[in-house]
């Protein structure tokens, strides 16, 4: 890892319940949940899941919202999701989440192929939503 170049830290997604959100990324989706226990022992604010060694997702309650001040109109983002997060993975691991995803019974999308993306073009690529309404891009590109 290089700590001095451009990299995508963090995002954050606004969920119902934080607890129950990094167990279904732990569960359905195979991430790591991260301050999950300081949480629910009110010792974090939120906890996270790691996607890699350098970058996480933060799920933060919708209730958080009311102390976003750091931008007019901050408060006012919860609940409004980005489009996607795309999440890029060898292609084994693309295959173990989407038969994991379908496990526990979640929706996903077909099979779409040479979706472009940061490494060019996608060999496949699904979509899926978490419990509270993200919607997610997996994908894997040719070695």
């Amino acid at each position: 890892m290089t700590r001095n170049s451009t990299r995508l830290d963090h995002v954050v997604l606004w969920v119902a319940d934080p607890v129950a959100a990094a167990g279904f990324y732990r569960d359905t989706v195979g991430l790591e949940p991260i301050k999950v226990a300081e949480f629910a022992g009110g010792e974090a604010a939120f906890p996270s899941v790691r996607v890699n060694e350098e970058t996480i997702l933060d799920l933060a309650p919708f209730t958080m919202a009311a102390h976003m001040k750091m931008l007019p109109g901050a408060a006012e983002s919860a609940g409004h999701p980005v489009n996607h997060v795309c999440l890029s993975l060898p292609a084994d691991h693309f295959d173990a989440l989407r038969a994991r995803l379908e496990e526990h019974g979640v929706a996903m999308s077909g099979i779409d192929h040479g979706l472009s993306g940061a490494r060019g073009n996608a060999t496949r690529s699904f979509y899926f939503r978490d419990p509270d309404g993200n919607v997610f891009e997996a994908r894997h590109y040719d070695e």
